[in-house]
């Protein structure tokens, strides 16, 4: 599995490997009716059960390649670092840390060092795009009442 740090855009051979096996996965996928599904690999005829739920999310990880975006798991109470939720939100470590000392982010500190859930980066990540899209509109719809945007 991949680390935060080692994160990379799949190729396009992968890409186009991902995109045969997704349409392939979801059709097999939507025949399923039990929570466990017994699959076998080809190569060297092994034969593993795995939960109809590992199954969809192999799907999901799949499409995603298909795109060509980049994949990492992560479990969800993984913790990270100031530098990396930094790096996550493309800001400064200080500029974090001031977030995180106004209660934007929640934190954890151990000894002198703070830790943050990986799941509360992506949902403050999230809400700023929401923020920063409500801004966009607004501006747009701004323009528009001054007559300074064409349609």
């Amino acid at each position: 599995m991949e680390t935060l740090d080692r994160i990379s855009r799949p190729s396009k051979a992968e890409q186009k490997a991902a995109m045969e096996s997704y349409d392939s996965l979801t059709a097999v996928i939507d025949q399923l009716h039990t929570e466990q599904t017994e699959i076998e690999i080809e190569e060297t005829k092994d034969k593993i059960v795995v939960p109809l739920r590992a199954l969809k999310l192999f799907g999901g990880i799949l499409k995603a390649m298909s795109e060509g975006k980049p994949i990492s798991i992560v479990p969800l109470a993984t913790e990270v670092t100031t530098q990396k939720a930094a790096e996550m939100l493309g800001c400064s470590r200080p500029h974090l840390v001031k977030l995180l000392e106004e209660g934007k982010i929640q934190y954890t500190k151990i000894g002198k060092h703070r830790r943050i859930l990986f799941e509360d980066v992506v949902e403050y990540k999230k809400q700023m795009k929401e923020e920063q899209k409500k801004h966009l509109i607004d501006m747009m719809n701004f323009d528009e009442d001054l007559g300074l945007y064409d349609s």
